[in-house]
């Protein structure tokens, strides 16, 4: 049994620990509302965008003709996927690695040359580089601190590829923030566009946002200058670096909330872990004197 002395030591080493993670519980609480009100902020907006694109399409009966929608064989593919840059968020990033080899095994046929990873954050970075892929730059920035800019121009690098067919797909991994308990980890194409889906999407969004029962119908004719077409290639690229800009919000959210959530666990385990130590100090106390009682009595015995 241990002596009083260590348990003693364990106990202090143990509150100190918890003060630990209570204060970054706290801190990761703070940083949470601030991310969640980023992104129910972006979510209306990001809906009404959609909403706008499938209004106009499905009013003005035309086929859509751009570059950002065409099939093509896949043997070039791009992969976007967020993770944090920093750790004790649960299993967080390990989620989001695992899931980033499952997409990467999808295209176990092409070469990893022809893989293009974009990695949004230190730790899929360093898993990417341990996987043997090649990083095509680093975006820590983006997850630490997510910016319109820089998400914009992570999205048209990716498009400029996509159009000149130097990637044939492109694909995008991260965590969908839906409250502070539950986070959905998520991979969707992002190039080509389905404009299918962006319809779905976008009739779900605004079912949630106003709580319709029906799907709402629109006939609506519109006149637009100076063209379809232009109208259509200006529209097209905003809702895709809206569609980054939203990922990296989400993203920032569910890392919070899932650290928030991890350093809760590990406050609840302290607390149990003080008073397991505690009634072993008691305990060994108790024997303590117990046994210099006896000695005592035995002494005055002889």
């Amino acid at each position: 049994m241990a002596s009083l002395k260590e348990v003693k030591g364990r106990i202090s080493s143990v509150k100190s620990t918890r003060k630990i993670t209570s204060a970054m519980k706290m801190v990761a609480s703070a940083k949470l509302h601030r991310a969640q009100n980023a992104i129910e902020n972006m979510l209306p907006y990001q809906s009404k965008l959609n909403r706008i694109l499938t209004d106009f399409l499905s009013s003005m009966d035309v086929s859509l003709d751009s570059p950002f929608t065409v099939q093509r064989e896949v043997k070039r593919v791009g992969i976007i996927v967020f993770s944090s840059n920093s750790s004790l968020c649960g299993a967080f990033n390990a989620n989001v690695i695992k899931r980033f080899v499952e997409v990467t095994d999808r295209y176990k046929t092409l070469d990893k040359e022809n893989i293009k990873v974009y990695p949004v954050g230190k730790k899929i970075e360093e898993a990417v580089k341990r996987l043997g892929f090649t990083p095509e730059g680093t975006f820590q920035d983006i997850a630490d601190k997510p910016s319109y800019d820089e998400a914009a121009k992570l999205a048209e690098n990716v498009m400029d590829l996509f159009i000149a067919g130097e990637l044939d797909r492109v694909e995008v991994i991260f965590h969908h923030f839906k409250s502070a308990g539950a986070q959905e980890l998520m991979d969707a194409t992002f190039l080509p566009i389905d404009l299918t889906h962006v319809e779905e999407e976008a009739e779900e969004e605004e079912i949630n946002a106003e709580k319709k029962t029906s799907k709402r119908k629109i006939r609506i004719d519109y006149i637009v200058e100076p063209s379809v077409e232009e109208f259509i290639a200006s529209l097209l690229p905003t809702v895709l670096k809206l569609k980054v800009f939203t990922a990296s919000l989400d993203s920032a959210a569910s890392e919070h909330a899932a650290r928030m959530m991890a350093m809760q666990v590990a406050t609840d385990n302290a607390n149990e872990l003080i008073d397991d130590l505690t009634k072993q100090f008691n305990k060994t106390r108790q024997q303590t004197i117990t046994n210099e009682l006896l000695d005592i009595i035995s002494g005055s015995m002889k």
